[in-house]
């Protein structure tokens, strides 16, 4: 069982900043967590992975500006979003990857406008 619980977001000024949280309670072990994003009418895109080793991978339209982070005792990812524009304007989701599972969080808003 996988409960997801997400923080964080908000409306910001685009050059503002932001922090995503994802919670987890699992009972299992997490290989991988991710942010993913969706804005209207567009597809859900990949954000920002990290493996259970801290490896990470960014799309190119936030490399430099977003870092994602992992508390490993506490299950919980972050993800700080710096310089934000208007086109980062979407509904974040996590993603957490285990060996027999993949699970979504509910999303959470995040809008860049001044």
């Amino acid at each position: 069982q996988v409960r997801l619980v997400e923080s964080g977001g908000g409306l910001v000024q685009p050059g503002g900043s932001l922090r995503l949280s994802c919670a987890a309670s699992v009972s299992g072990s997490i290989t991988a967590m991710g942010w993913y994003r969706q804005a209207p009418g567009k597809q859900r895109e990949l954000v920002a992975t990290i493996t259970n080793i801290g490896r990470t991978m960014y799309d190119d339209s936030v490399k430099g500006r977003f870092t994602i982070s992992r508390d490993n005792a506490k299950n919980t990812m972050y993800l700080q979003m710096n310089s934000l524009k208007p086109e980062d304007a979407a509904v974040y989701y996590c993603n957490v990857l285990g060996p027999t599972f993949s699970s979504w969080g509910q999303g959470t808003q995040v809008t860049v406008s001044s």
